[in-house]
């Protein structure tokens, strides 16, 4: 079980000393001035806050709120000598409110808890020797140390070394980018290969954790169209209750001649009945649930309105390379002229043995076996161009089209999709391997997922070249591709299919780069894969998916549209159980006690039934069924409908 925050713990122990000050009156059979300083004492402790907000609002010109009925109603209760019920209402209220903090702590720790997964770290040169310390300690123009495997903490340029760096966090293509001395360095990237010492060049700012936490925390600014109603209900609904109130103390008895006592007490009763908290407590803590629901999936909302926004939508479009790619490389092809295909590859590992480069550690990882480093002579790297080593007497060159030309060598061009390495014995053309961008395991079956969820159509667009993006749609089934798109170019595209949906469907676009963050900020939700995704699409996104999985957005959409089904099924209950009680404690057949229920016994129940949200571990493995042969068409043209 989560441990409570000290706010938490103090609001429980007040409940607590305040509980047995109230049980102690009830049970015992206190007279006069002892029983009144025993129920007192247990109001003050228990709602005394709740006063002062209330004396505090209405100094500030903020009168009618819940705080402002709770008091009048129970310290009408203390002036009609029914202390036991004013206090109930201040004990039930505060346990609500208990259960209410609890459940957005929960939210917030989940969130928290998740971002803990993201390197913070910066080794920097302090006295000659590198110590690890945060990245907010390292100052400009300090030295720092990257090591291959770790993400570049801060901005730099590079004064020692020379590595190859994984750059999709930043730009979202997967061609790795060189670096050496003299060259700027970007936080965010990924050391792939060698060494780097940098000199930092701005400073760190604010961490990730820091990051998503404040967006989590601005997220109660973004209201659902169902927060909106409550907040505009409750505004007109709270001065026409007490107005209401005051009618029914003043006119029947004016009217009936009664006693002015009995119908006093009705008001009171009526003006604890009509308080609002189940309302402005668990349709707010619903969504926020949900949010916190969510985190737990791997998949953070930055606003409720998001949330909610989810379940109504209806285009879907991806980004391509780090988004329903992995933007790594793997051997797709081994084509052999003159030999089998396993001593070609072979003499491919061989010839890349000493390299790093993503394209030769794909080779290697295809080969799959140990090198023979004894049977290598001679490696020279060729740069842009290729590697030239002797292997077991041979010479062998592997490469591109540019190492063939530049050797003479005479080849059969290749056009296929992907990366094509070339290769030549002792000058003789032996065959090629092609070496392409791996789909994301569950890209295919995220797709038929958000078509089951009701997405009427899922898109692509991207800037890689017409062959490769259109050979990824047909093999995900997408209903439409556009390739070769620079950011402006996403824009306008973006602008022209949010013409296409329907008034009330919302547009949802996946990506992961910087040049994808225009792109996020323009569509009615935008989602950025977060787990490698660059900060500036994190922050123009809505939604940030940290494990980088496209089946979370089809997991995102179920809890979405729960949430929903408990906002609902609050919504109508507090108000069904609202009006009924009410209209029996203006004729008098509601006591306090009723009053007490329909107030915070309404208010507990919803709460409960808004923490449900938290509750998501039936969306922790999302089955998603092998796409069926009836849902596989082969793709479009550019821009042509399926």
């Amino acid at each position: 079980m989560m441990s409570m925050s000290k706010k938490e713990k103090r609001q429980l122990i007040r409940i607590l000393v305040g509980g047995l000050c109230f049980a102690a009156a009830v049970l015992f059979a206190f007279e006069g001035v002892i029983k009144f300083m025993l129920y007192l004492v247990a109001y003050l402790i228990i709602g005394g806050d709740i006063v002062w907000k209330a004396v505090r609002n209405i100094a500030r010109g903020q009168v009618f709120d819940e705080n402002f009925l709770m008091t009048v109603a129970t310290i009408g209760a203390f002036s009609l000598t029914e202390y036991a019920e004013g206090v109930a209402v201040m004990l039930f209220y505060q346990v609500g409110e208990l259960f209410q903090s609890y459940a957005v702590s929960k939210s917030r720790r989940s969130i928290a808890d998740l971002m803990d997964i993201r390197p913070d770290y910066a080794n920097v040169m302090r006295d000659g020797s590198l110590v690890k310390v945060d990245p907010e300690e390292v100052q400009v123009d300090d030295i720092i140390e990257i090591k291959p495997g770790e993400r570049i903490p801060l901005d730099g340029v590079v004064e020692k070394g020379y590595s190859s760096l994984d750059t999709a966090a930043l730009t979202g293509e997967s061609v790795p980018r060189e670096v050496t001395v003299g060259e700027n360095v970007i936080s965010g990237c990924i050391n792939q290969t060698g060494k780097l010492t940098v000199r930092v060049t701005k400073e760190f700012g604010q961490s990730t954790v820091a990051k998503i936490l404040e967006m989590v925390e601005n997220a109660s600014d973004k209201k659902t169209k169902s927060e909106n109603f409550i907040t505009r209900f409750a505004r007109y609904y709270t001065p026409v209750v007490v107005l209401a109130a005051v009618i029914l103390a003043v006119v029947p008895p004016l009217i009936t001649g009664q006693n002015f006592t009995v119908w006093i007490s009705r008001a009171l009763t009526f003006l604890v009945i009509s308080c609002p908290c189940a309302l402005v407590i668990s349709v707010p803590l619903g969504f926020f649930g949900g949010i916190g629901g969510a985190s737990k999936l791997g998949v953070l909302v930055k606003g409720s309105n998001y949330l909610e926004a989810l379940a109504s939508t209806e285009i879907v479009v991806f980004d391509k390379t780090g988004t329903l790619t992995k933007g790594n490389f793997v051997v797709s092809e081994v084509h052999s002229e003159k030999m089998s295909e396993k001593e070609l590859l072979a003499l491919a590992a061989y010839a890349e043995d000493y390299s790093n480069h993503p394209i030769a550690m794909s080779i290697k990882n295809a080969y799959g076996k140990a090198v023979d480093a004894s049977q290598i002579k001679d490696i020279e790297e060729i740069p842009g161009h290729g590697v030239r080593a002797i292997i077991n007497e041979k010479e062998v060159l592997a490469g591109n089209a540019k190492l063939m030309k530049l050797k003479n060598i005479p080849y059969e061009a290749n056009a296929s999709v992907g990366t094509i390495v070339y290769l030549a014995v002792n000058g003789n053309y032996v065959g090629y391997i092609r070496i392409e961008d791996e789909i994301k395991s569950d890209s295919a079956q995220a797709v038929y997922a958000l078509k089951e969820a009701g997405v009427k159509k899922i898109m692509m667009l991207t800037g890689d070249s017409d062959a490769v993006g259109k050979k990824v749609a047909q093999s995900l089934h997408l209903d439409e591709c556009y390739t070769e798109l620079l950011p402006a170019d996403k824009v306008e595209k973006m602008e022209l299919l949010m013409k296409q949906k329907n008034n009330k469907g919302m547009l949802a676009f996946v990506g992961d780069g910087i040049n994808d963050a225009p792109v996020l900020a323009r569509a009615d939700i935008g989602i950025a894969m977060g787990g490698l995704g660059s900060d500036a699409a994190i922050e123009a996104a809505d939604i940030v998916i940290m494990t980088d999985e496209p089946s979370k957005i089809a997991t995102a959409m179920k809890v979405s549209k729960k949430t929903l089904r408990i906002v609902q099924q609050n919504i109508v209950f507090s108000l069904g159980v609202k009006g009924v009680v009410l209209t029996l404690g203006a004729v008098g057949y509601a006591s306090m006690w009723a009053a007490i229920f329909a107030d915070v016994g309404v208010s507990v129940i919803a709460i409960l039934n808004a923490i449900r949200a938290l509750n998501v571990k039936k969306f922790n493995k999302l089955e998603i069924p092998t796409v069926p042969p009836s849902h596989r068409h082969p793709i479009a043209s550019e821009g042509q409908k399926i």
